[in-house]
């Protein structure tokens, strides 16, 4: 029962370790949001580990089933038959020994008998002598005490006789309980008790089979992890963050002696930042050149245009592909279905062909809907390839905020100073308001056109806010932020957390603190 015990507690450990490792193993598998990370080999590795994790944690839950089934349960039956027959040998020894108790004691009986009618009969017989040597008393008293003496010398007789022969029986019982019932009593305990230790032992040797036995598979689950460590390709990660940027030319010399008529080279770095602040208005947003500004993500247009060249092309190979796929699929469904309609026509008993005429027409439904889609996805493949010509698209608009700050924002003006040089300027709400209208989805690659505004005071947030359109930031309640930027009227105050952090709030929610020298200098709510 002790190691019973210790085996259920060694089940539960194995049990709960099991446990233990598949919540880990579920707790860091990807989320959908993280399914593109599958593209690189570490991740798929990481990935793959995990699914050994799970088997192995499975190999655990074997051990302790098995314990359960191979030992708990055979064990608690064989106790309970070992009690069983334990209290029918200790029961046969009590009777024994009750048995040659009583026999004892009826010897001692019978003994003590005939020592009475012993001493009886001495009595009576003096008794009789003194009578018969006595003159003065009668003959017939005399026989009377002759006849007193002579029965208790009978009496005395078969008290002997019988003490004799009650001793000679119990002397062969006692002989048959020492000698033959106890050992046989205790024969049948020895063969138990050595029955009981050879299970003991069965069982310790079960014990240490059951771990044996799972030890090839969970071999197999650390050669799975190696493997999959050893298929981790480090240059993967440097080819999928593969930008296809040209490089910027040099910067040319700006002569500002003649006035309004400097020159840019056309693939000069400053060019880049002018012209991609004046495709705003045509193209909603600019090229990426710095991939290490972190900013604040949104949500990712259907086209992949917020990557660069070479990762949306990679992008659109993928989706291309899977579309295929689909395709495939769709037209195998087909294939397998007309030849059934075909049977049916044949063998009408087989099936009414009628009966497929609508699954048919959904699969040729959605084989259309997927060539369309694969279509589109490859004319915006042949764009990023040069195939085709580049479309002016349309500003692109995610949210309302977007459109809010597209129609109270104009574009970039250009101004001249008052002693007459050239200058290039945006007006004050666009400069405020170039990051909603930029901000990309990725971490890696943003806007180069991004200067740093200066703070102009500071808010509290009365209310927490999720930041979930482009361009904005969450907040918490009671959170202290920076203003860089006051409402302009549209109903929201853009805000910096640290450095890389920024973007705007309702302005509803939060409380504003203007500095003393920022325009306005007033507080509200």
């Amino acid at each position: 029962e002790k190691y019973t015990k210790f085996v259920k507690e060694r089940t539960e450990i194995e049990l709960n370790y099991a446990r233990q490792i598949r919540n880990l193993s579920k707790k860091y598998q990807p989320k959908k949001k993280e399914e593109d990370e599958n593209k690189y080999t570490w991740c798929r590795a990481f990935h793959s580990t995990l699914n050994e994790l799970n088997d192995y944690a499975g190999q655990h839950e074997v051990i302790g089933e098995n314990m359960t089934s191979q030992i708990i349960a055979e064990l608690t039956r064989y106790a309970q038959e070992i009690k069983t027959e334990r209290k029918a040998h200790f029961h046969d020894g009590r009777k024994a020994q009750q048995q040659i108790e009583a026999n004892w004691k009826q010897l001692e009986l019978c003994k003590r008998k005939f020592e009475r009618d012993c001493k009886e009969a001495d009595r009576a017989q003096q008794y009789f002598e003194k009578l018969d040597a006595d003159i003065n008393v009668t003959k017939a008293d005399v026989e009377k005490a002759r006849q007193q003496a002579q029965m208790r010398h009978q009496m005395a007789s078969d008290s002997k006789n019988e003490y004799s022969s009650y001793l000679q029986k119990f002397n062969q019982e006692q002989n048959e309980h020492y000698y033959t019932i106890i050992p046989n009593i205790f024969q049948k305990i020895q063969a138990m008790e050595e029955k009981r230790i050879e299970r003991m032992g069965e069982s310790l040797k079960t014990f240490a089979e059951v771990d044996r036995q799972i030890l090839p598979i969970i071999g197999k689950c650390l050669d799975g992890i190696t493997q999959a460590a050893e298929s981790i390709e480090p240059k993967n990660v440097i080819e999928s963050y593969k930008s296809g940027f040209e490089p910027p030319g040099d910067v040319e010399f700006e002569d500002y002696g003649q006035a309004m008529k400097r020159t840019v080279s056309e693939t000069s770095l400053t060019n880049s930042r002018s012209d991609s602040k004046a495709d705003r208005s045509s193209k909603g947003k600019s090229k990426t050149l710095w991939p290490f500004i972190k900013k604040n993500k949104g949500s990712n247009p259907e086209d992949f245009s917020h990557l660069p060249p070479e990762q949306r092309r990679k992008k659109l190979q993928a989706k291309i592909d899977d579309i295929n796929k689909d395709i495939q699929k769709e037209m195998d469904q087909r294939d397998a279905l007309t030849k059934m309609k075909e049977v049916y026509i044949k063998n009408p008993q087989m099936g009414d062909p009628n009966s497929v005429d609508p699954r048919l027409a959904e699969i040729a439904h959605n084989i259309e809907k997927l060539q369309a889609e694969a279509q589109k996805f490859e004319g915006w493949l042949a764009e990023v390839e040069g195939r085709m010509p580049v479309k002016s698209d349309p500003p692109r608009r995610t949210s309302a905020l977007y459109e809010t700050q597209n129609t109270h924002h104009p574009p970039l003006t250009t101004t001249v100073s008052p002693d007459g040089s050239y200058t290039e300027e945006p007006s004050s709400e666009v400069q405020s308001k170039v990051q909603p209208e930029t901000a990309e989805s990725g971490d890696e690659f943003d806007d180069a056109d991004e200067e740093i505004l200066p703070t102009i005071g500071t808010c509290k947030a009365l209310y927490p806010f999720e930041g979930v359109n482009e361009g904005t930031i969450s907040v918490t309640e009671g959170e202290l932020l920076y203003v860089i930027e006051e409402d302009k009227g549209d109903g929201w105050t853009r805000v910096r957390r640290n450095e890389e952090e920024e973007g705007y709030v309702p302005s509803s929610y939060v409380e504003v603190f203007l500095d003393s020298n920022a325009k306005g200098a007033i507080t509200y709510i």
